[in-house]
């Protein structure tokens, strides 16, 4: 398998990369020699198209290599993994497909819907009746591969448990934590659901409060983002994906999570090329990623399944959320813009 890194990863947890991120064993895959995901028919049809794929992914390289690998292993296709951040593989997708170029077969980010969805195919894939029916785009043209619930985080040395707020509005009043807060400045989806939540005027006043009394940096990167929060750069993420903070706590970092209303959840979402070169090869790939094994696989770095037939990692890392508000969001491209536009205007500094 050959792998190219088109950026790197943003904010003061650079040398943890190697550290904190573990790696996927691949035993469960070895233990199965006949994988469900791995029809005959769909494995002759991807071998037919040349025996390769080309997958661009956001996914960090110390997941998605020996994914990827053990996927090469039941297989023998052999994979090309160029992995880059959602943006950049948003901008890199737009232009090869203004020059009409046949550069890749599969992406994994949870930035799909952001794409023209011309760029993509329709698919119909034999283990979607095995997931979460919200994981499946409506018009069937990506499919959820990983679970993303949006929840804060905090350092665990830094910040007490017993004094965790419990809604956004008492963590507005915490001036004690200004400067030493950060948030995505991507996380359209977490404002989406404070509006529908609480309403447009109280959601409005409730996000300036948290900016103009918490001062929050707006960073880049959401699993930078999580691993500075355990490392204490910051002591509170006002929002961040739960399995990414899952991921440091997992490796020891100091850190967890905590929920409160709304818990916005959306998906890692496999999608593939109009113009694919291996169109039948990525979609045995889709096939694998929402399996029962690669989905188990997920799971040993924090991912959160899309499967009910696999449990978390840890075990209670959904049920933690007790009877807090879930709001799933499966923007268009139209609402992804008019959200961000949104988010980006009310992250402001104040």
């Amino acid at each position: 398998m050959s792998f190219r890194r088109r950026d790197v990863l943003q904010g003061g947890a650079l040398g943890l990369a190697a550290g904190l991120v573990p790696a996927f064993s691949g035993a469960s895959l070895a233990q199965g020699a006949n994988p469900s995901w791995l029809t005959p028919q769909m494995l002759a049809a991807a071998k037919a198209e040349g025996n390769e794929i080309i997958i661009y992914g956001s996914m960090n390289e110390q997941e998605a290599l020996p994914l990827w690998k053990a996927f090469e292993t039941a297989t023998g296709i052999k994979v090309q993994y160029v992995r880059s951040s959602d943006t950049g593989l948003m901008s890199r997708i737009v232009l090869e497909a203004r020059a009409q170029q046949k550069s890749w077969d599969l992406v994994v980010t949870t930035a799909v819907s952001k794409l023209p969805q011309e760029f993509l195919q329709v698919l119909e894939l034999p283990e979607a009746k095995n997931i979460d029916p919200n994981a499946i785009d409506p018009k069937k043209k990506w499919y959820g591969v990983y679970s993303n619930y949006n929840t804060p985080a905090y350092n665990t040395k830094f910040v007490d448990k017993a004094t965790l707020p419990k809604t956004y509005e008492e963590m507005a009043t915490r001036k004690d934590w200004a400067g030493k807060v950060a948030i995505d400045g991507n996380d359209s989806q977490w404002v989406y659901s404070l509006f529908l939540h609480y309403g447009e005027a109280k959601a409005r006043k409730m996000i300036g409060d948290l900016v103009a009394n918490l001062k929050p940096a707006v960073v880049d990167g959401h699993l930078a983002l999580a691993r500075s929060v355990g490392l204490g750069e910051y002591w509170v993420a006002l929002n961040n994906y739960t399995n990414l903070t899952i991921n440091v706590m997992l490796r020891g970092g100091a850190t967890d999570y905590w929920a409160l209303d709304p818990i916005a959840l959306f998906y890692g979402q496999a999608a593939i090329n109009m113009r694919a070169p291996h169109p039948k090869t990525a979609e045995l790939a889709i096939n694998f990623l929402v399996s029962r094994e690669a989905q188990k696989m997920l799971t040993e770095a924090g991912r959160l399944p899309v499967r009910a037939d696999v449990e978390p990692n840890p075990p209670d890392a959904v049920k933690r959320f007790g009877t807090n508000k879930i709001i799933p969001v499966n923007f268009s491209p139209d609402d992804e813009k008019k959200w961000q536009r949104i988010t980006t205007d009310l992250l402001k500094p104040r």
